[in-house]
Protein backbone atom coordinates (compact mmCIF):
# COMPACT_ATOMS: atom_id res chain seq x y z
CA UNK A 1 0.00 0.00 0.00
CA UNK A 2 2.27 2.94 -1.28
CA UNK A 3 1.34 6.18 0.30
CA UNK A 4 1.65 9.44 -1.02
CA UNK A 5 3.29 11.87 1.47
CA UNK A 6 0.32 13.80 3.37
CA UNK A 7 1.85 17.34 4.70
CA UNK A 8 -0.39 18.31 7.51
CA UNK A 9 -0.51 21.28 9.85
CA UNK A 10 0.42 21.79 13.51
CA UNK A 11 -1.78 19.17 15.41
CA UNK A 12 -2.99 20.47 18.81
CA UNK A 13 -1.71 20.12 21.95
CA UNK A 14 -1.56 16.28 23.33
CA UNK A 15 -0.96 16.50 27.07
CA UNK A 16 -1.28 12.62 27.41
CA UNK A 17 1.98 11.99 25.09
CA UNK A 18 4.21 9.92 26.70
CA UNK A 19 8.12 9.55 25.25
CA UNK A 20 10.02 6.80 26.06
CA UNK A 21 13.02 5.17 24.32
CA UNK A 22 10.78 2.53 22.22
CA UNK A 23 7.53 4.71 21.58
CA UNK A 24 5.64 7.63 21.31
CA UNK A 25 2.40 6.37 22.78
CA UNK A 26 -1.64 7.97 24.21
CA UNK A 27 -2.26 5.12 26.54
CA UNK A 28 -5.78 4.35 25.49
CA UNK A 29 -7.23 1.82 27.47
CA UNK A 30 -6.46 -0.67 30.05
CA UNK A 31 -6.08 -4.85 29.39
CA UNK A 32 -8.46 -6.68 30.23
CA UNK A 33 -7.12 -8.27 34.44
CA UNK A 34 -8.01 -11.55 32.79
CA UNK A 35 -6.60 -11.31 29.65
CA UNK A 36 -2.83 -13.50 29.92
CA UNK A 37 -1.29 -11.71 27.15
CA UNK A 38 1.50 -9.17 27.70
CA UNK A 39 -0.36 -6.04 29.08
CA UNK A 40 -1.16 -3.46 26.24
CA UNK A 41 -0.60 0.30 26.51
CA UNK A 42 -2.93 0.93 23.79
CA UNK A 43 -6.27 -0.34 23.09
CA UNK A 44 -8.97 0.98 21.30
CA UNK A 45 -12.09 -1.01 21.63
CA UNK A 46 -14.59 1.27 19.41
CA UNK A 47 -17.41 0.96 22.05
CA UNK A 48 -20.15 3.33 23.01
CA UNK A 49 -22.97 4.87 21.27
CA UNK A 50 -22.72 5.85 17.61
CA UNK A 51 -20.86 8.51 16.65
CA UNK A 52 -17.85 10.47 14.71
CA UNK A 53 -14.46 8.99 15.31
CA UNK A 54 -12.39 10.78 17.94
CA UNK A 55 -9.51 9.94 20.06
CA UNK A 56 -6.28 8.36 18.58
CA UNK A 57 -7.77 8.07 15.11
CA UNK A 58 -7.04 11.23 12.37
CA UNK A 59 -9.14 10.87 9.51
CA UNK A 60 -7.03 12.43 6.20
CA UNK A 61 -8.95 13.68 3.68
CA UNK A 62 -8.23 14.46 -0.43
CA UNK A 63 -8.01 12.61 -3.84
CA UNK A 64 -5.52 12.57 -6.43
CA UNK A 65 -4.36 8.85 -6.68
CA UNK A 66 -2.33 8.70 -3.83
CA UNK A 67 0.58 7.64 -5.49
CA UNK A 68 -1.38 4.09 -6.88
CA UNK A 69 -3.75 6.00 -9.55
CA UNK A 70 -6.68 5.50 -6.76
CA UNK A 71 -10.04 6.27 -7.49
CA UNK A 72 -11.84 7.34 -4.39
CA UNK A 73 -11.70 10.79 -2.57
CA UNK A 74 -11.13 10.43 1.43
CA UNK A 75 -13.36 12.15 3.22
CA UNK A 76 -13.92 12.39 7.29
CA UNK A 77 -17.30 12.19 6.98
CA UNK A 78 -19.54 9.80 9.19
CA UNK A 79 -20.78 8.45 5.56
CA UNK A 80 -17.32 7.23 5.41
CA UNK A 81 -16.02 6.47 8.67
CA UNK A 82 -17.69 6.28 11.86
CA UNK A 83 -18.47 4.51 15.39
CA UNK A 84 -20.99 2.32 14.32
CA UNK A 85 -22.82 1.87 17.96
CA UNK A 86 -22.52 -1.99 18.21
CA UNK A 87 -18.21 -2.00 19.17
CA UNK A 88 -16.89 -1.33 15.70
CA UNK A 89 -14.89 0.83 13.60
CA UNK A 90 -16.66 1.67 10.32
CA UNK A 91 -15.09 2.40 7.09
CA UNK A 92 -16.62 2.79 4.01
CA UNK A 93 -16.52 3.17 0.26
CA UNK A 94 -19.59 4.49 -1.57
CA UNK A 95 -20.30 6.19 -4.79
CA UNK A 96 -21.78 9.56 -5.33
CA UNK A 97 -22.66 10.50 -8.93
CA UNK A 98 -19.40 10.00 -10.46
CA UNK A 99 -17.78 10.39 -7.58
CA UNK A 100 -15.84 7.62 -4.99
CA UNK A 101 -15.35 8.29 -1.14
CA UNK A 102 -14.38 6.27 1.17
CA UNK A 103 -11.68 7.02 4.49
CA UNK A 104 -7.78 6.97 5.33
CA UNK A 105 -7.10 6.75 8.94
CA UNK A 106 -3.65 7.32 10.94
CA UNK A 107 -2.47 7.75 14.18
CA UNK A 108 0.61 10.08 13.32
CA UNK A 109 1.44 12.42 15.55
CA UNK A 110 -0.70 10.69 18.38
CA UNK A 111 0.19 7.30 18.77
CA UNK A 112 3.64 5.38 17.14
CA UNK A 113 5.68 2.32 18.34
CA UNK A 114 9.18 1.30 17.77
CA UNK A 115 8.77 -2.62 18.76
CA UNK A 116 6.14 -5.40 20.27
CA UNK A 117 2.84 -6.38 18.79
CA UNK A 118 0.65 -4.51 17.42
CA UNK A 119 -3.20 -6.75 16.05
CA UNK A 120 -6.67 -5.65 15.27
CA UNK A 121 -9.52 -7.67 14.94
CA UNK A 122 -10.93 -7.01 11.41
CA UNK A 123 -13.67 -8.12 8.81
CA UNK A 124 -12.67 -7.34 5.70
CA UNK A 125 -14.98 -6.56 2.79
CA UNK A 126 -15.05 -7.83 -0.69
CA UNK A 127 -15.47 -7.01 -3.96
CA UNK A 128 -14.17 -5.97 -7.76
CA UNK A 129 -12.30 -2.68 -6.84
CA UNK A 130 -11.82 -2.64 -3.59
CA UNK A 131 -8.92 -2.47 -1.85
CA UNK A 132 -8.73 -2.43 2.34
CA UNK A 133 -5.66 -2.34 4.10
CA UNK A 134 -4.15 -2.51 7.59
CA UNK A 135 -0.45 -0.99 7.83
CA UNK A 136 2.22 1.44 9.17
CA UNK A 137 4.52 3.90 8.13
CA UNK A 138 7.62 5.42 9.37
CA UNK A 139 6.97 8.58 11.55
CA UNK A 140 9.43 10.17 9.18
CA UNK A 141 7.47 10.24 6.24
CA UNK A 142 6.75 13.91 5.90
CA UNK A 143 10.41 14.83 6.36
CA UNK A 144 12.15 12.03 4.06
CA UNK A 145 9.37 10.60 2.20
CA UNK A 146 8.24 7.31 0.47
CA UNK A 147 9.51 4.97 0.12
CA UNK A 148 12.36 6.22 2.54
CA UNK A 149 10.67 6.13 5.90
CA UNK A 150 9.51 2.38 5.30
CA UNK A 151 6.34 0.57 5.02
CA UNK A 152 4.82 -2.15 6.91
CA UNK A 153 1.63 -4.05 5.20
CA UNK A 154 0.28 -6.03 8.04
CA UNK A 155 -2.65 -6.88 5.81
CA UNK A 156 -4.11 -6.21 2.54
CA UNK A 157 -6.56 -7.41 0.15
CA UNK A 158 -7.65 -6.98 -3.17
CA UNK A 159 -10.99 -8.04 -5.26
CA UNK A 160 -12.89 -10.64 -3.77
CA UNK A 161 -10.12 -11.37 -1.14
CA UNK A 162 -9.39 -14.71 -1.63
CA UNK A 163 -5.72 -13.94 -0.59
CA UNK A 164 -3.67 -12.01 2.10
CA UNK A 165 -1.15 -10.03 0.94
CA UNK A 166 1.54 -9.12 3.71
CA UNK A 167 5.05 -7.43 3.93
CA UNK A 168 7.51 -4.22 3.52
CA UNK A 169 8.80 -1.42 1.48
CA UNK A 170 12.23 -0.43 2.30
CA UNK A 171 14.21 1.80 0.56
CA UNK A 172 16.89 1.38 -2.20
CA UNK A 173 19.10 3.50 -4.02
CA UNK A 174 18.60 1.44 -8.07
CA UNK A 175 14.64 1.94 -7.73
CA UNK A 176 12.53 5.27 -6.94
CA UNK A 177 9.89 2.73 -5.61
CA UNK A 178 12.40 1.19 -3.23
CA UNK A 179 12.16 -2.53 -2.53
CA UNK A 180 9.40 -4.89 -1.86
CA UNK A 181 9.58 -7.87 0.71
CA UNK A 182 6.25 -9.31 0.71
CA UNK A 183 4.54 -12.78 1.14
CA UNK A 184 0.88 -13.41 -0.42
CA UNK A 185 -1.22 -16.76 -0.27
CA UNK A 186 -4.59 -18.19 0.36
CA UNK A 187 -5.38 -18.32 4.22
CA UNK A 188 -6.66 -21.29 5.93
CA UNK A 189 -9.82 -20.09 6.51
CA UNK A 190 -12.18 -17.35 4.27
CA UNK A 191 -11.15 -13.78 5.09
CA UNK A 192 -14.31 -11.62 3.85
CA UNK A 193 -16.99 -10.67 6.37
CA UNK A 194 -15.55 -12.81 8.97
CA UNK A 195 -13.22 -11.11 12.01
CA UNK A 196 -9.64 -12.36 12.15
CA UNK A 197 -6.94 -11.30 14.47
CA UNK A 198 -3.83 -9.57 12.12
CA UNK A 199 -1.14 -8.94 14.20
CA UNK A 200 2.40 -7.76 13.25
CA UNK A 201 5.67 -8.22 15.59
CA UNK A 202 8.61 -5.87 15.37
CA UNK A 203 11.83 -6.46 17.44
CA UNK A 204 15.36 -4.93 16.67
CA UNK A 205 16.26 -6.52 13.27
CA UNK A 206 12.72 -8.89 12.74
CA UNK A 207 9.20 -8.10 11.44
CA UNK A 208 6.76 -11.05 11.98
CA UNK A 209 2.79 -10.83 10.53
CA UNK A 210 0.11 -13.18 11.25
CA UNK A 211 -3.48 -14.09 10.91
CA UNK A 212 -4.77 -15.45 13.89
CA UNK A 213 -2.35 -18.13 15.15
CA UNK A 214 -0.74 -18.58 12.10
CA UNK A 215 2.61 -16.65 11.11
CA UNK A 216 2.26 -15.93 7.30
CA UNK A 217 5.40 -13.94 6.77
CA UNK A 218 9.00 -12.94 8.10
CA UNK A 219 11.55 -10.54 7.41
CA UNK A 220 15.45 -9.12 8.24
CA UNK A 221 17.76 -7.15 7.05
CA UNK A 222 19.34 -10.33 5.73
CA UNK A 223 16.18 -10.42 3.23
CA UNK A 224 16.99 -6.98 1.45
CA UNK A 225 19.44 -5.85 -1.40
CA UNK A 226 22.79 -5.13 -0.81
CA UNK A 227 21.25 -1.51 -1.90
CA UNK A 228 18.45 -1.69 0.41
CA UNK A 229 18.24 -0.15 4.08
CA UNK A 230 16.50 -1.50 6.76
CA UNK A 231 14.78 1.91 8.39
CA UNK A 232 12.63 -0.60 10.89
CA UNK A 233 13.89 0.02 13.95
CA UNK A 234 12.36 3.59 14.41
CA UNK A 235 8.50 4.41 15.28
CA UNK A 236 6.10 4.10 13.11
CA UNK A 237 2.04 5.02 13.30
CA UNK A 238 -0.89 2.97 12.38
CA UNK A 239 -2.86 2.83 9.35
CA UNK A 240 -6.73 1.89 8.33
CA UNK A 241 -7.90 2.50 4.34
CA UNK A 242 -10.47 1.34 2.30
CA UNK A 243 -9.06 2.18 -0.90
CA UNK A 244 -10.99 1.75 -4.49
CA UNK A 245 -9.27 1.11 -7.96
CA UNK A 246 -5.88 1.99 -8.93
CA UNK A 247 -2.69 0.27 -10.57
CA UNK A 248 -4.03 -2.75 -8.47
CA UNK A 249 -7.41 -3.96 -7.73
CA UNK A 250 -7.88 -2.27 -11.25
CA UNK A 251 -11.08 -0.44 -12.85
CA UNK A 252 -13.42 0.98 -10.05
CA UNK A 253 -16.05 1.87 -11.98
CA UNK A 254 -17.65 -1.83 -11.64
CA UNK A 255 -16.42 -1.55 -7.83
CA UNK A 256 -18.94 -3.37 -5.27
CA UNK A 257 -20.32 -0.20 -3.36
CA UNK A 258 -20.86 0.87 -0.94
CA UNK A 259 -18.65 -1.98 1.26
CA UNK A 260 -17.99 -1.28 4.64
CA UNK A 261 -14.12 -2.37 6.50
CA UNK A 262 -15.16 -3.39 10.23
CA UNK A 263 -12.55 -3.20 12.72
CA UNK A 264 -13.80 -4.94 16.12
CA UNK A 265 -10.52 -3.47 18.45
CA UNK A 266 -6.96 -2.11 17.78
CA UNK A 267 -4.34 -3.76 20.86
CA UNK A 268 -0.54 -2.76 20.92
CA UNK A 269 1.26 -4.62 23.51
CA UNK A 270 5.38 -4.88 24.27
CA UNK A 271 6.86 -7.96 23.22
Amino acid sequence: MMSRPVTRGTLAALSAIVLGTTACTIPFGDASAEDTRQPAYFVDEFDGPARPLRGAWIAETGGGGWGNNEAQVYSDSTDNVRIDGAGHLAITARRVGDTITSARLTTQGRFSMTYGRVEARISLPAGAGLHPAFWMLGDGIDRVGWPEAGEIDIIETINQATEYHTGIHAPQTSSRRGQTVSASGRPPSALPGTFHTYWMEKSPGRIETGIDDTTVFTATPADLAADSRWVFDSPFHLLFTLAVGGNWPGDPETAALPATMLVDSVRVSRS
